[in-house]
């Protein structure tokens, strides 16, 4: 078939083929079948799809017929086989232009060219992997998109191959362009986060798109493409990048609200990473071993602590699961029955898993299976309701345990029941104590946990069959759950009968059975199950039963809850249970104590609301602080509460507060700020910024440690917005309201920086005019502006050059809080505050709490609420004017753009 002549009519016959008339459409498929075996149709087809000016339609069905040729025709063996010299044509147009710009037309050429690597790389195509590692470092934006598109199927297609050699030619692959894979992830991925945090959202998708298939290249390498990837240090390497780079994807999210284009993309990147950790542990179990601690780390801190708040989504949850469970059962990291036989390896796993999952975090974990995961769902209710059937089939599960939450959880929760039930069983047996007799109708969160619990109990039966007596239990609690006939404990009996069923054949005394069908015939008639296929009293009591119930930890867990209930009613009223609830407090807070793995979360949550509520401070209530270093050092998932606790603390009496424990918090502060995620040094950095807001002078001068690297941060350009924030925010608080403060400060810092320190402040102004845009709250903006504006007059050389920077900042502060007066034509700051008004609150609004009145009244001192911004920028230029003169200050303002300038006279008109 001549090219030239051919092409006209392949074209046609292609055109017709997209056709919807079938009368035109079937003859021309059946030209086209009859010219698969005809010389240079293929050529021809290459042809056509690289034509980007032709119907992208006809383009795509060339491709096609390119790509199921190769199937049929590409192999030497094959009747009507391309001839090697059409092959080898073929192979170089293929690979001549990465330009294709449709996405779903560049995919299918990617995969026609795998096909052709898995037959022909590397022998009869050795430049095949040189050119595209050459043309994924162009710089042309569409080509390199392409080329590593292709780079990726092509390394997907050769992993793939089983047979011994052509695993060994894999492996030579593997080794010679590692280094280069890993560089060009690292490349994309350090692209894509810097382009996050300037806000290049357009640009950072492109990278994330980039960085994707890097890693999916990375991810055949490491799992295929080594026989003992644990002797190669890139390898190793790489694979403990990964648990970094989760958590910088994962911070992310943050920034990207569900649905979005950008936190789509950032959610499959980020189950990429944990599918190679999946297939390493999959392939290579004992190369895996190095790994095994930061897994499991890093999986349980995101599912079962609050480290994965606001970031975690479902099939990420899922994948951590999985990790957990396939090291849980994994057979190579149990020691042999007879300790003598076992390798090495399995000793060391072993040890491994036995020092991580300790009594704390196994109890930690197994509560947390069931009170959060094992909750039904809104959607699986609502499910229920209208469609019992799906309900009935979606809740067995299958094998959609790899990939579903619900059973994904119940599958995990079996295998570390089974692998630990000695110390499980007794928390397990706990969480039903807690839930003996009915539950209330009207708590909905009740009855889900008693569906929870009962759900557990059901599939761990063979587990707890020496534990429980089943029969007694079912005589005396859930016989009588099943005959409480009100509507909304459905969800209750359908949970008992199923419960019924999974222990009949464990343990079930055969005289209850007609007991049993009985109760059975009663429950058919309930179309909810056939599914087809007040203060005073309370006081008086809780002391009582909290003494009673000194050996049932998750008794007391409900009574804390009470507890926190009460106080929010009670309010200032609740200062008349010290006596009882402070001790109690005590206890469930300090980390000495037993009882604190049980309470220690319900414990803070009291202790907070108490001081949310307490009208003053006192003594004991100033006492149980001591308390709060030992929990800040277990940096465990309780610690965004223990800030709010300070924080409470500082509002409630800041002086006699930071007096007694501000030494012993700073250094504690120090410890954590070595080791803490970004949101972590925001909490810390919040509560410095709080105390020197409540009290200027104690706060600084109490905090003075953990202030020089507020500087240095300020200074060096801290690349994280919401850290870059925080410090301005700090520093801002510092220069407006205690300023000689900030100025020794400043000169400490300059001889660190072998500085003047009139320089070190020139570099602070220009970095925080650089960085305004960091800060995205109108208070803090407001603050910038006071401070800076605060160091004028000023005949300093070095603040007067940085005057146009200060202004712009003034302006941009100016249009954020003014607002127009469309009686007076006129402007007035939004953010002054000159009175105390109680709210007016409707029905369902809760009132003001204790702390909540607190901050209002500090917010009428404060600057930023008590100065009148336009007033204020108004009397320090008016100031300046006298210090250098008309003609000195003119020449200073013509450094300010004339547009700045006049926006600035708009605002200060008439004053």
């Amino acid at each position: 078939m001549d090219i030239q002549s051919a092409s006209s009519v392949v074209l046609q016959a292609l055109t017709q083929a997209t056709s919807q008339d079938t009368a035109v459409l079937k003859p021309a498929e059946e030209q086209l079948r009859q010219w698969e075996t005809q010389p240079g149709f293929y050529s021809v087809l290459l042809s056509i799809f690289n034509n980007h000016l032709l119907d992208v339609n006809v383009r795509w069905l060339a491709v096609l017929y390119f790509k199921n040729g190769i199937d049929r025709y590409w192999r030497r063996v094959a009747p009507h086989a391309l001839s090697e010299e059409e092959k080898s044509s073929l192979r170089a147009g293929l690979i001549t232009n990465f330009n294709e710009p449709v996405n779903q037309i560049a995919t299918q050429i990617a995969v026609l060219i795998a096909k052709v690597a898995r037959l022909d790389c590397p022998r009869q195509w050795p430049e095949l992997i040189p050119i595209l590692l050459e043309s994924v470092k162009v710089q042309d934006s569409l080509q390199q998109h392409r080329a590593l598109l292709t780079f990726y199927h092509v390394t997907k297609t050769l992993a793939s191959k089983r047979l011994a050699t052509d695993r060994r030619l894999f492996q030579d692959l593997a080794s010679s362009i590692y280094s280069f894979a890993c560089s060009l992830w690292n490349h994309h991925t350090d692209t894509f986060l810097q382009q996050i945090c300037t806000g290049d959202q357009q640009a950072a998708l492109s990278s994330l798109e980039r960085t994707l298939l890097s890693l999916k290249v990375l991810r055949k390498l490491t799992v295929h493409g080594f026989i003992e990837p644990h002797n190669n240090m890139e390898v190793m390497g790489f694979l403990n990048a990964v648990f970094e780079r989760l958590k910088q994807f994962l911070e992310c999210c943050r920034q990207f609200g569900p649905g979005s284009l950008c936190r789509e993309k950032l959610e499959k990147t980020i189950i990429l990473f944990t599918k190679v950790l999946l297939d390493f542990l999959e392939y290579h179990p004992w190369p895996f071993i190095p790994l095994i601690q930061r897994s499991l780390e890093f999986a349980v801190s995101y599912v079962f602590t609050e480290v994965g708040e606001g970031v975690v989504f479902e099939r990420f949850i899922v994948q951590c699961m999985n990790l957990i469970k396939m090291i849980v059962k994994n057979e190579a990291y149990k020691p042999a029955k007879n300790i003598e036989d076992s390798k090495p390896e399995n000793l060391e796993a072993h040890k491994i898993k036995t020092a991580f999952f300790t009594h704390q975090t196994l109890t930690e974990i197994g509560r947390r299976l069931v009170s959060k995961y094992f909750l039904l769902t809104e959607e699986e209710l609502t499910m229920w309701e209208e469609d019992p059937e799906s309900f009935a089939v979606e809740e067995t599960g299958g094998d959609s345990w790899k990939y579903s939450l619900r059973p994904c959880t119940e599958v995990l929760f079996l295998d570390i029941f089974h692998n630990y039930s000695q110390t499980l069983t007794p928390v397990l047996l706990e969480m039903v104590q807690n839930l003996q007799g009915p539950s209330n109708v009207e708590d909905p969160v009740q009855m889900l946990m008693k569906d929870a619990v009962y759900n557990a109990v059901g599939l761990a039966a063979y587990e707890l069959f020496d534990n429980v007596d089943f029969d007694q239990w079912f005589k005396n609690q859930l016989l009588g759950e099943l005959q409480i006939s009100h509507n909304r404990y459905k969800l209750i009996r359908r949970r008992v009968i199923w419960l019924i069923g999974q222990w009949i054949s464990v343990k079930f005394k055969p005289e209850l059975r007609p007991l049993l069908y009985e109760v059975i015939l009663s429950l058919m008639q309930d179309p909810d199950l056939v599914i087809r296929p007040y203060a005073g009293c309370l006081v008086q009591y809780l002391p009582i039963l909290w003494k009673q119930s000194e050996e049932h930890n998750m008794l007391r867990c409900a009574i804390l809850t009470t507890l926190i209930h009460l106080i929010q009613g009670l309010g200032a009223e609740s200062k008349n249970l010290y006596p009882f609830l402070l001790p109690v407090i005590q206890l469930s807070t300090d980390v000495s104590q037993p009882p604190h793995v049980y309470l220690l979360e319900d414990g803070l949550e009291l202790w907070l609301v108490t001081l949310e509520n307490s009208p003053a401070i006192t003594p004991e209530l100033l006492r149980i602080f001591q308390n709060m270093s030992a929990l800040l050092e277990l940096s465990s998932e309780n610690v965004r509460t223990c800030f709010q606790i300070i924080n409470a603390y500082i509002y409630l009496s800041a002086t006699d507060f930071l007096q007694n424990y501000a030494e012993a918090l700073c250094r504690s502060f120090c410890e954590l700020l070595r080791d803490i995620t970004t949101e972590g040094q925001v909490q810390v950095l919040k509560v410095v910024e709080i105390a020197i807001k409540v009290s200027p002078v104690l706060g600084s001068h109490m905090f003075q440690p953990l202030l020089p690297a507020v500087l240095r941060g300020i200074v060096e350009g801290e690349r994280y917005p919401v850290v870059m924030s925080t410090y301005l925010g700090v520093t801002g608080r510092i220069l407006l309201q205690n300023s000689g403060f900030f100025t020794s400060l400043l000169t400490q810092m300059a001889v660190e920086y072998n500085q003047e320190a009139d320089q070190l402040l020139g570099s602070m102004i220009e970095m925080w005019v650089d960085r305004m845009d960091n800060i995205t709250q109108p208070e803090r903006r407001k603050l910038s502006a006071l401070a800076l504006m605060s160091l004028l007059p000023s005949d300093n050389s070095v603040i007067q050059d940085k005057f146009c920077g200060i202004i712009n900042i003034s302006v941009e502060a100016l249009h954020d809080v003014m607002t127009e007066d469309p009686e007076t034509a006129s402007f007035k700051d939004c953010m002054l505050m000159s009175h105390f008004e109680e709210p007016k609150l409707t029905d369902d609004e809760e009132p003001p709490t204790e702390q909540d009145k607190r901050r209002k009244l500090l917010a009428l001192e404060d600057p930023v609420h008590s100065v009148s911004l336009q007033q204020f920028v108004y009397e320090k230029l008016k100031a300046q004017q006298v210090l250098m003169g008309d003609q000195g200050f003119q020449a200073l303002m013509e450094t300010v753009d004339t547009e700045i300038v006049r926006q600035l006279q708009e605002f200060i008109h008439g004053m």
